[in-house]
Protein backbone atom coordinates (compact mmCIF):
# COMPACT_ATOMS: atom_id res chain seq x y z
CA UNK A 1 0.00 0.00 0.00
CA UNK A 2 2.81 2.55 0.78
CA UNK A 3 4.80 2.08 -2.63
CA UNK A 4 1.55 2.24 -4.36
CA UNK A 5 1.35 5.84 -2.22
CA UNK A 6 4.01 6.56 -3.58
CA UNK A 7 3.86 5.49 -7.54
CA UNK A 8 0.51 7.78 -7.62
CA UNK A 9 2.28 10.71 -5.64
CA UNK A 10 5.10 10.70 -8.10
CA UNK A 11 2.79 10.63 -10.91
CA UNK A 12 2.04 13.99 -11.25
CA UNK A 13 6.24 14.69 -10.94
CA UNK A 14 6.65 12.49 -13.72
CA UNK A 15 4.13 14.23 -15.94
CA UNK A 16 5.66 17.27 -15.01
CA UNK A 17 9.35 16.11 -15.89
CA UNK A 18 8.43 14.44 -19.11
CA UNK A 19 6.55 17.64 -20.03
CA UNK A 20 10.07 19.10 -20.01
CA UNK A 21 11.91 16.86 -21.78
CA UNK A 22 9.01 17.07 -24.54
CA UNK A 23 11.36 20.39 -25.66
CA UNK A 24 14.28 18.18 -26.98
CA UNK A 25 12.32 15.45 -28.02
CA UNK A 26 12.57 17.25 -31.70
CA UNK A 27 16.58 17.30 -31.58
CA UNK A 28 18.09 14.21 -32.32
CA UNK A 29 21.31 15.59 -31.43
CA UNK A 30 20.80 16.56 -27.94
CA UNK A 31 20.61 13.84 -25.90
CA UNK A 32 19.58 13.60 -21.89
CA UNK A 33 22.10 12.41 -19.06
CA UNK A 34 20.76 11.80 -15.53
CA UNK A 35 22.67 12.25 -12.14
CA UNK A 36 20.91 10.78 -9.66
CA UNK A 37 21.76 10.81 -5.59
CA UNK A 38 19.90 8.45 -3.27
CA UNK A 39 20.22 7.64 0.80
CA UNK A 40 19.41 4.70 1.32
CA UNK A 41 17.51 3.82 -1.86
CA UNK A 42 15.57 7.26 -1.49
CA UNK A 43 16.31 9.72 -4.37
CA UNK A 44 17.25 12.93 -3.15
CA UNK A 45 18.06 14.29 -5.91
CA UNK A 46 18.78 14.55 -9.67
CA UNK A 47 20.95 16.50 -12.32
CA UNK A 48 19.97 16.66 -15.91
CA UNK A 49 22.70 17.66 -18.16
CA UNK A 50 22.38 18.05 -21.96
CA UNK A 51 24.66 16.72 -24.34
CA UNK A 52 24.86 18.94 -27.45
CA UNK A 53 27.23 17.60 -30.09
CA UNK A 54 29.64 16.10 -27.63
CA UNK A 55 29.59 19.07 -25.24
CA UNK A 56 28.17 18.30 -21.58
CA UNK A 57 26.32 21.01 -19.96
CA UNK A 58 23.84 21.53 -16.51
CA UNK A 59 20.13 21.79 -17.87
CA UNK A 60 17.88 20.80 -14.83
CA UNK A 61 18.14 19.91 -11.69
CA UNK A 62 15.38 17.84 -8.73
CA UNK A 63 15.30 18.15 -5.66
CA UNK A 64 13.07 15.96 -3.19
CA UNK A 65 11.88 16.01 0.35
CA UNK A 66 9.84 13.04 1.62
CA UNK A 67 8.10 12.83 5.35
CA UNK A 68 8.49 9.95 7.76
CA UNK A 69 6.55 7.40 5.60
CA UNK A 70 9.26 8.15 2.96
CA UNK A 71 6.20 9.99 0.98
CA UNK A 72 7.29 12.64 -1.28
CA UNK A 73 6.13 15.75 0.62
CA UNK A 74 7.96 18.46 -2.36
CA UNK A 75 9.97 18.50 -5.65
CA UNK A 76 11.73 21.44 -6.44
CA UNK A 77 12.49 21.97 -10.33
CA UNK A 78 15.50 24.44 -11.03
CA UNK A 79 17.38 25.28 -14.04
CA UNK A 80 20.30 26.33 -15.26
CA UNK A 81 21.13 29.79 -16.13
CA UNK A 82 24.18 29.56 -18.29
CA UNK A 83 24.33 33.53 -18.19
CA UNK A 84 24.28 33.85 -14.38
CA UNK A 85 26.30 30.40 -14.15
CA UNK A 86 23.74 29.30 -11.56
CA UNK A 87 20.56 27.14 -10.90
CA UNK A 88 17.76 29.19 -10.62
CA UNK A 89 14.02 28.17 -9.41
CA UNK A 90 11.86 27.00 -11.38
CA UNK A 91 8.80 25.51 -9.90
CA UNK A 92 7.48 23.15 -6.48
CA UNK A 93 5.51 20.46 -6.29
CA UNK A 94 3.81 19.91 -2.74
CA UNK A 95 1.98 17.05 -1.84
CA UNK A 96 -0.62 16.26 1.15
CA UNK A 97 -1.74 13.11 2.35
CA UNK A 98 -4.21 11.93 4.47
CA UNK A 99 -6.36 8.31 4.93
CA UNK A 100 -8.76 8.48 1.67
CA UNK A 101 -6.58 11.19 -0.39
CA UNK A 102 -3.16 12.83 -1.94
CA UNK A 103 -3.74 16.88 -2.50
CA UNK A 104 -0.90 17.69 -4.99
CA UNK A 105 -0.26 21.43 -5.63
CA UNK A 106 1.96 23.31 -8.01
CA UNK A 107 3.93 26.84 -7.72
CA UNK A 108 5.79 28.41 -9.97
CA UNK A 109 9.16 30.72 -8.79
CA UNK A 110 8.38 34.57 -8.79
CA UNK A 111 11.66 36.35 -9.22
CA UNK A 112 10.22 39.41 -8.14
CA UNK A 113 8.27 38.51 -4.72
CA UNK A 114 11.61 35.49 -4.56
CA UNK A 115 8.72 33.08 -3.46
CA UNK A 116 6.86 30.21 -5.10
CA UNK A 117 3.33 30.98 -6.08
CA UNK A 118 0.67 28.94 -5.65
CA UNK A 119 -1.04 28.12 -9.50
CA UNK A 120 -4.42 27.12 -7.99
CA UNK A 121 -5.15 25.97 -11.45
CA UNK A 122 -2.91 22.83 -11.45
CA UNK A 123 -3.84 21.65 -7.86
CA UNK A 124 -4.86 17.97 -8.28
CA UNK A 125 -6.90 15.50 -5.51
CA UNK A 126 -6.72 11.76 -6.40
CA UNK A 127 -8.87 9.72 -3.92
CA UNK A 128 -6.93 6.40 -2.69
Amino acid sequence: MKKMNLLKSLFVTVFVFAANLTVFASNPETELIYNTEEIDGVKMSETVYKMDEGILTNFEKYNYKYNDKKQVVENVLQKWDEGRGTWRNHMCIKYTYNENSTKIQYYKWNKNKKDYILVPEMTVTMDM
